[in-house]
C-alpha cells in the first residue's frame, strides 16, 4: 500500500481519482488547492502526488517547484484540462514524472500510477543498496547459540513486533537487525540506523523527529527525522540505553501513537515504521536504577534476542577466521593466505574482549602486515600481543610543560587509552570514565582524536 496525494480544485475529479486509487489498494489524501496539499505533505509520508496545473491561490507549477525543492524524491503526475505543450514541457523539465490531459483515461491513469510508484520503489531500493554497501559481512556460525538466533529471526521477521537485541560490543547486533529487516515484509523499504550514544542529548530529538526551518539557530532548512525516513521500513535504534530520560519519553509517545511533531511544528506526522533496538547494557539493571523507563522497556522488549559474546560461541571462531581470511585475501594480491594449525589454536584460546569486531580487525591486519602464505604461530602471537599493548605515560614528558598543557596532554593520552581498551566504543568508554557520551564527543573533537572503526 502506498500513500497517494491528489491536489485538484474540482471535487468531482478528487472523488473519481480517489475511488480508482482505493480500488488499487492504496491510501488516498486529497487537497483542494496548493496550500492544503503542501500542508498534507508536511504531516504525512506521501509516495506519489497527482497535481492539477490550474489551481486557485497557488498555481500547480509553483506547487510542483515547492514539492521538488522540499521533497525531491516524491514523483509528481501533472494533470490539466486546459494545458498546452509548453506547460507540459515545463512541468517535465521541473521534475514531473509525466503529464496527462483531462478527461482522464482510466487505464492510462492506473498504468501511470503503477509506473510512477515502481520508479519510487527503485529509487528507495537504490538508496538502500548504497546505504548497505559498507555492511558486507554475513552472519557466520553454526553453534547452538547462533542456531537459536536464526530461529528467533525466522519467527519474528515476518511480523511487525518490536525487537530488543542485547549483547556486548562487537557481537554483531546490527547484523542481526539487518537480517530481520531483510527477511521481513518491509525488506524493500528503508533500513535506517541511529546510534543513540553518538548523538548529544541536545540533538537527539531533531535527529529522530526532524525540525522545521528556523526551529533553532542552526535549522536553516526543514529536515525529516529518522522515524519519518524509515516510513514503510525499519528503524534501528542502537545503544538505546544511552538515550536520556527526556528523549525516552518522546520515543515512548511516538511508538505508542505512531505520530509525532517535528521541532518547531504543531502538526502531527503519521508513520508506519517498525522499531528494532539494541543495547550493550544490562537493561533490566538500568530500569532498576531509574536510568531507563520501565514502560518503554516493556514496549521495546516484545521479542528479546541475545547476541552472544565470542567467548560464548567459541566453536564459531575457526569458521569466522576462515570467512574473514577469504574476505581479505585481496590484500595478498595473488592467493589466499592460511593460518597454521598452531596459530589457529592461539586464536581459539584468546579471550577476544572486542568480540567479532576485534577478530575481524586482527585478520585484516595480519593479511596486510605479513608476507607469509602460511601464517606462523609466532606471527599470530606477535599481532595478538600488539592488541594487548597499552600506551604508558612517562613522567619526563611533563617536565617542561605548563599546568594546562600537562593536563591536556595527560587527558588526551588517557582518553586514547580508554577508547582503545573499549574497541573505540564511545558509549562504553564514557561509562567507564564516568562521563556522558556527549562530553566524550566534545573532548574527542577538542584533541583531534582519531576514532578507529
Amino acid at each position: 500500500m502506498s500513500n497517494i496525494l491528489i491536489i485538484d480544485d474540482e471535487p468531482g475529479i478528487r472523488t473519481v481519482l480517489s475511488d480508482i486509487i482505493r480500488d488499487e489498494n492504496h491510501q488516498v489524501f486529497t487537497g483542494g488547492d496548493g496550500f492544503e496539499g503542501l500542508g498534507i505533505l508536511k504531516t504525512e509520508s506521501i509516495d506519489l502526488v497527482i497535481l492539477d496545473v490550474w489551481l486557485p491561490n497557488m498555481g500547480g507549477i509553483d506547487v510542483l517547484k515547492e514539492i521538488k525543492k522540499e521533497y525531491p524524491s516524491i514523483e509528481v503526475i501533472m494533470i490539466s484540462g486546459h494545458a498546452n505543450i509548453d506547460i507540459a514541457v515545463k512541468a517535465v523539465k521541473l521534475g514531473a514524472y509525466d503529464f496527462l490531459e483531462k478527461p482522464l483515461s482510466l487505464d492510462k491513469i492506473i498504468n501511470l500510477i503503477k509506473n510512477a510508484l515502481k520508479m519510487e520503489e527503485l529509487k528507495k531500493e537504490n538508496a538502500n543498496l548504497k546505504n548497505a554497501v559498507f555492511m558486507e559481512d554475513e552472519m557466520i556460525g553454526s553453534s547452538d547459540s547462533m542456531q537459536a538466533i536464526w530461529t528467533r529471526i525466522k519467527q519474528s521477521a515476518p511480523t511487525d513486533a518490536k525487537i530488543l537485541i542485547t549483547g556486548d560490543n562487537g557481537t554483531g547486533k546490527e547484523l542481526i537487525a539487518r537480517e530481520i529487516h531483510k527477511n521481513s515484509n518491509r525488506s524493500k523499504g528503508p533500513f535506517i540506523e541511529v546510534n543513540c550514544a553518538a548523538i548529544p542529548d541536545t540533538l537527539i530529538e531533531s535527529e529522530l523527529f526532524g525540525h522545521e526551518k528556523g526551529a533553532f539557530t542552526s535549522a536553516v532548512a526543514r529536515r525529516k527525522g529518522k522515524f519519518e525516513m524509515a516510513h514503510g521500513g525499519t528503524l534501528f535504534l542502537d545503544e538505546i540505553a544511552d538515550m536520556s530520560l527526556n528523549a525516552q519519553a518522546k520515543v515512548l509517545r511516538a511508538i505508542q501513537e505512531l505520530r509525532f511533531e517535528r521541532i518547531g511544528s504543531e502538526q502531527s506526522i503519521t508513520v508506519d515504521t517498525r522499531l528494532i533496538t539494541a543495547t550493550n547494557k544490562d537493561i533490566a539493571a538500568e530500569v532498576k536504577a531509574g536510568r531507563f523507563r520501565e514502560d518503554l522497556f516493556y514496549r521495546l522488549n516484545v521479542v528479546p534476542i541475545h547476541s552472544p559474546s565470542l567467548k560464548e560461541r567459541s566453536g564459531d571462531i575457526e569458521e569466522l577466521v576462515q570467512y574473514f581470511m577469504n574476505k581479505f585475501k585481496s590484500y595478498n594480491g595473488t592467493s589466499k593466505k592460511i593460518i597454521s594449525r598452531e596459530g589457529l589454536d592461539i586464536l581459539l584460546n584468546y579471550n577476544w574482549p572486542g568480540n567479532i569486531r576485534e577478530l575481524k580487525n586482527f585478520v585484516e591486519r595480519i593479511n596486510i602486515m605479513t608476507d607469509e602464505n602460511e601464517i606462523s604461530v609466532e606471527t599470530v602471537k606477535y599481532y595478538i600481543q600488539e592488541d594487548t599493548k597499552t600506551s604508558t605515560i612517562e613522567e619526563n614528558e611533563y617536565t617542561n610543560l605548563r599546568l594546562n598543557e600537562a593536563k591536556d596532554k595527560f587527558e588526551k593520552q588517557f582518553l586514547v587509552q580508554k577508547l582503545k581498551e573499549n574497541s573505540y566504543n564511545i558509549s562504553k568508554a564514557a561509562e567507564i570514565m564516568g562521563i556522558y557520551p556527549s562530553n566524550l564527543h566534545g573532548k574527542i573533537k577538542k584533541f583531534g582524536i582519531e576514532i578507529i572503526k
